[in-house]
């Protein structure tokens, strides 16, 4: 093939998987933490009508 040399043909896979897991990884962490505080949230408190500024 043009332009891909033998010492690029046999680098392992792993260099192609490995930074994509980390970033799978990473995303579902952070979609998850996003989830946790948004359902672990105290609910917004009612407007205290008594209360003056």
């Amino acid at each position: 093939m043009r332009g891909v040399s033998a010492r690029a043909a046999a680098e392992p896979r792993r260099r192609t998987w490995l930074p994509t897991l980390v970033l799978i990884l990473l995303g579902i962490m952070i979609v998850r933490d996003i989830v946790i505080r948004r359902w672990n949230s105290p609910p917004p408190g009612g407007s205290d009508v008594t209360r003056l500024r």
